[in-house]
């Protein structure tokens, strides 16, 4: 992956994480209120921007060079343990909490995949 398609990806991932946390914390304020679900979308949102700032520096890491292995697992982690969340937090539909730990897992999978492999060197 080109490292300035990464660091584009990984600030539309930063960009999206604010933009939902205000949503959630404004917009859908009554709607998670009454759902019960205010720190589901709090969960959601935190994972996100904190896996969004690890994509931003996954994108900028060794000198160039994208960690394009843990970058996706992650990518892939937020769209499925965040987005399924959310989704969640809005339509308190309980079964897309069963979706919630594969996404879980594709995070643990870039954490892990960094532990064992490092970042790319030069």
């Amino acid at each position: 992956m080109n490292p300035t398609t990464a660091l584009r990806i990984a600030a539309l991932f930063g960009f999206f994480g604010v933009a939902l946390g205000a949503f959630g914390a404004h917009s859908l304020k009554d709607l998670l209120a009454s759902n019960q679900t205010t720190e589901i979308w709090q969960k959601a949102v935190l994972y996100h921007l904190v896996h969004a700032a690890v994509m931003f520096t996954l994108a900028g890491a060794a000198r160039g060079r994208t960690a394009a292995g843990p970058f996706l697992c992650f990518a892939i982690g937020v769209v499925i343990f965040s987005g399924s969340l959310y989704a969640f937090a809005v339509t308190n539909i309980r079964w897309l909490g069963a979706i919630t730990p594969l996404g879980g897992l594709s995070l643990l999978g870039g954490w892990l995949w960094i532990a064992i492999r490092g970042l790319p060197s030069s």
